[in-house]
């Protein structure tokens, strides 16, 4: 059993049920939050420095991320009284003209390790002790979609961590897949065709919405 307890869960399985307490109260996950994409990360610990820069970012942006149906969820192993005083440190501080901020998404008490061992965050190449920067992108179904990992010592970007819920959203929203850099307003890609009849109806197609580099390369245009 032990072997497994670090197990990472995979793209398109549901994500792994808890509960949890945090700076904003308790939470049941995924039951409060059935209908919302969430964001769910992890940090090494509180008051250090670079999570200090990633938390200011995420608050920040946490306007953006509600505009995109989306919710923040933030997670290390240290306990509930370290995230109040490090989340009040943060308002604080100034940084990249960011200063007074709040901090309103919850941040999960994990003390015991259960969340971060559910999702595969304590890997001990990194730290026994710590939570690797870890990333969970979960669709409204519950459903993992994305996962990113970085070191401790790198912080993320955030323009792409919003990016990835822009492109999930619109594959989903008109069956396409975005190609590489795809940005909202860019042309995606139509899903290769699953025939040789239909690839050669989809290189003649006369719709003037669509056009091919080739057989298997098709773009739709966006207006």
């Amino acid at each position: 059993m032990e072997e497994n307890v670090n197990r990472m869960p995979l793209i398109g399985e549901p994500a792994p049920a808890f509960e949890a307490i945090t700076t904003q109260g308790d939470i049941k996950f995924p039951e409060d939050y059935v209908g919302k994409w969430v964001i769910l990360f992890s940090h090494p610990a509180d008051f250090t420095p670079v999570c200090t820069t990633e938390f200011m970012t995420f608050a920040n942006m946490a306007d953006e991320f509600e505009a995109l149906n989306t919710e923040l969820i933030g997670l290390s192993v240290d306990s509930l009284y370290a995230h109040i005083a490090w989340l009040r440190k943060i308002q604080e501080i100034e940084w990249k003209g960011m200063k007074n901020i709040d901090v309103k998404f919850p941040l999960i008490e994990d003390i015991r390790m259960d969340v971060a061992k559910k999702y595969g965050m304590i890997q001990p190449g990194q730290s026994n002790t710590q939570a690797v920067r870890a990333v969970f992108v979960i669709d409204p179904e519950g459903l993992i979609r994305t996962i990113l990992y970085y070191p401790l010592s790198m912080g993320r970007n955030f323009d792409e961590l919003k990016r990835i819920i822009l492109a999930l959203q619109k594959a989903d929203a008109d069956n396409v897949a975005t190609p590489a850099d795809w940005r909202p307003g860019e042309d995606t890609i139509v899903p290769t065709a699953g025939t040789c009849g239909t690839a050669k109806e989809r290189m003649e197609s006369d719709d003037d919405d669509k056009y091919c580099l080739d057989w298997f390369m098709c773009f739709k245009k966006e207006k």
